[in-house]
């Protein structure tokens, strides 16, 4: 196994990070009708993109590359509103740069990698020396100058971020084979029986779509990928394949870099893909958790993040079975708790919970309204829906399959077009 690197104060100074978030996610089905993967709300008031823009400026990078592509206006406007205070006359900068037909009048980003061969000249005239790619729409706090360090020290064309994920989860991940060294000798998709890793061959590596290359050698393996004829222009079916089998690509285990909460038994290092209703339900419900394995409260690795506006959150009325109150839960600024009972539930900004409600297990996205005697449990409600006066959801799953969007683990979303629906 290759050994801990020591974290360098001058890498990240000299790199700039680029953001790839053009996908749809269209495993989180009506979720994405509107925005973008990486544009979805997450934790009270961030975006998911939030993350991988937060680890690159806390981490030292102040040159930020974001690639957009679907449905990209609620994510630039996300961007200019909560990103523009980098400078360049600090040498910083932050570009959003949507798929705009530069190389031709025809051509969209085809792929990962083509996001990124698209804007070279723009690249090149920050003149990084590193280049860290990442993907938009994870969740997860991990300090880049530790990959770029080892990225250095071991002379590697290419550094792959990596999970350790049990074997027998790691079927549904791209898995990297790797020796002694952390040399990758072979990249496997989905394969049905994953390589263990030669120190713990119960757990396997699987790539996290993170990867460090020094920039004029990234430009020269993008350019022989654009004069191929059968590549998908990507960098995961295509660059680092590539490489692992012409040159030397080395992975980075995230538990040498993951930041950690310090609470009590936050050992284990927190990655969430989210990209399902369930995954996205439990997720935001485990930051409910008295010591949750994601600490947003952290001051020394903040989410950073567009901080809107609003008042202090309120709770008013209180009589019998006109309570306002929260437990186990999170209230965002903006909120008004209205004789409602609350219980483990995530309210992002602006929610108004009026009289007589019930939420359990809800997730309700900027200025959801819930009306009189509306009772929730194990909801995403999307953003700006209202509730009508006494809806029940979560007590009879056939009902709710009829209505709304179920899971097979029983999660309800709720969108604005699922609610007019209701009333034809």
């Amino acid at each position: 196994m290759a050994t801990a690197v020591q974290r360098s104060t001058q890498l990240a100074r000299y790199s700039m990070a680029y953001v790839l978030a053009g996908g749809r996610g269209s495993r989180l089905l009506e979720l994405t009708d509107k925005r973008a993967k990486p544009s979805v709300f997450f934790g009270g008031k961030s975006r998911i993109i939030d993350f991988a823009l937060s680890n690159a400026l806390n981490s030292g990078i102040r040159r930020i590359g974001v690639a957009t592509q679907y449905k990209a206006h609620s994510l630039i406007r996300h961007l200019q509103r909560g990103w523009n205070f980098l400078r360049p006359e600090r040498n910083e900068g932050f570009d959003i740069l949507p798929a705009s037909q530069r190389v031709s009048e025809t051509q969209w980003y085809e792929g990962t990698a083509d996001a990124v061969y698209q804007n070279i000249d723009i690249i090149e005239s920050y003149a990084p020396e590193y280049m860290v790619i990442l993907a938009g729409d994870h969740v997860y706090k991990m300090d880049y100058e530790l990959m770029l360090a080892q990225h250095v020290n071991s002379g590697a064309d290419v550094t792959v971020g990596c999970l350790e994920v049990p074997r027998a989860e790691a079927t549904g991940f791209g898995v990297m084979h790797v020796d002694k060294e952390d040399r990758i000798i072979e990249f496997l998709e989905k394969p049905a029986d994953p390589p263990g890793m030669p120190d713990k061959p119960k757990m396997a590596l699987a790539s996290m779509g993170i990867y460090v290359f020094k920039t004029d050698f990234m430009f020269g393996e993008l350019r022989r990928d654009a004069n191929d004829p059968d590549s998908a222009r990507d960098f995961g079916k295509n660059i680092i394949p590539y490489l692992v089998k012409n040159g030397k690509a080395v992975a980075h285990r995230f538990p040498t870099s993951c930041v950690k909460s310090g609470a009590e038994g936050s050992d284990e290092p927190y990655w969430r893909d989210v990209g399902t209703i369930d995954a996205y339900w439990q997720a935001n419900i485990d930051l409910t958790d008295f010591t949750p394995a994601l600490d947003l409260y952290d001051q020394e690795w903040p989410i950073w993040t567009y901080a809107e506006i609003t008042p202090p959150a309120k709770f008013i009325h209180d009589e019998v079975n006109r309570r306002g109150m929260a437990t186990s839960s999170m209230v965002s600024g903006g909120c008004i708790v209205s004789g409602s009972k609350i219980d483990r539930a995530l309210l992002f900004t602006g929610v108004h919970a009026h009289s007589y409600s019930e939420l359990e297990g809800v997730v309700a996205l900027p200025y959801v309204q819930i009306r009189r005697h509306a009772r929730l449990k194990n909801v995403v409600i999307d953003r700006g829906v209202e509730i009508p006066e006494g809806l029940v959801v979560g007590e009879d799953p056939e009902e709710d399959a009829k209505r709304f969007r179920r899971t097979d683990n029983g999660i309800c979303l709720i969108t604005k077009p699922m609610i007019e629906r209701l009333s034809i």
